[in-house]
């Protein structure tokens, strides 16, 4: 089987010490065959030239199978690959998108699946917006929270500033790490591009003391602090 193949792949690549250290890292959480970046990026590209890309059809049952998978380096592939075939993305796939948030949730693949993932989604389905972040929101489960606040990252000037604030007066009152931190990370990207309005968003809003240190990190050094 494909996923067999991918798994074996990696599993030649591995490297025991590396392995330790990185499950130390992630506090125990997950398995890893302790490939670090390059060599898990050759491994892959290797892979792929051989043996192709999964057709999208098959993408979902593809991505249950990496997750069911102990090591941690088989999430990252799924990603890779989900990556390479979301332009095929259609309306359903919100789904599978799911699926990978609530699954063997943690911030190394919920952050790349909000940017790069979901946020591809909404832009080729923004009528998905609305009802699928006030499903997420509504869930109260941190990590499809954190994909609502997160998924514009990559929108820059086109961020909907609007929606950001409405996500954010949601959620600003959950005591999460994470959701805390996944606020003042929004703000801080969109300052890169709108500092005004979000100099002017943290000050008249009640923010945690964690979201507001983060989002102006970009804009204090230019800004009188008060």
């Amino acid at each position: 089987m494909y996923i067999d193949q991918l798994r074996n792949a990696l599993q030649m690549k591995e490297n025991k010490e590396d392995a330790e250290k990185m499950k130390q890292y992630m506090r125990g959480q997950f398995k890893y065959f302790g490939l670090r970046a390059p060599a898990m990026k050759e491994a892959f590209k290797n892979f792929i030239k051989e043996n192709g890309l999964p057709a999208h059809r098959e993408l979902y049952s593809f991505l249950k199978e990496a997750w069911s998978m102990p090591e941690r380096e088989m999430q990252m592939a799924g990603l890779s690959i989900a990556d390479k075939l979301k332009k095929e993305m259609t309306i359903k796939d919100i789904e599978w998108i799911e699926y990978i948030i609530v699954n063997k949730s943690w911030w190394d693949t919920v952050d790349h699946i909000a940017k790069h993932i979901a946020g591809f989604y909404f832009t080729k389905f923004p009528e998905q917006i609305h009802p699928v972040t006030e499903r997420w929101i509504a869930s109260k489960n941190i990590w499809l929270m954190r994909s609502a606040i997160l998924f514009q990252l990559g929108y820059k000037d086109k961020t909907d500033k609007a929606l950001l604030a409405h996500i954010i007066k949601e959620t600003k009152y959950e005591q999460d790490f994470f959701i805390r931190k996944g606020i003042g990370w929004a703000l801080r990207e969109y300052a890169k591009d709108n500092p005004d309005w979000v100099w002017e968003y943290v000050h008249k809003e009640e923010l945690s003391p964690l979201s507001y240190k983060e989002a102006i990190k970009n804009i204090k050094k230019t800004k009188q602090i008060s």
